[in-house]
């Protein structure tokens, strides 16, 4: 029996020193975080004329009548 739990007690410390360098991984990981796209800035100028509102809206709803 003495044999069987000296096998034991080396499993446990393989298993001890594997979760240390797993630990040790984990903690060296770099998380980058999502960059969330920007619209600031993309529109050049303080106001968006409206001709140029009805057009987008125009061509973005445009009729699907015909589909």
């Amino acid at each position: 029996m003495e044999i069987r739990t000296k096998e034991v007690l080396k499993r446990i410390v393989d298993l001890e020193r594997e979760v240390g360098y797993i630990k040790r991984d984990l903690l060296h990981i770099e998380e980058k975080p999502a960059k969330r796209p920007s619209l600031f800035g993309s529109v050049y100028g303080g106001d968006i004329p409206e001709e140029i509102t009805e057009k987008a809206k125009k061509d973005l709803f445009r009729d699907l009548g015909n589909v």
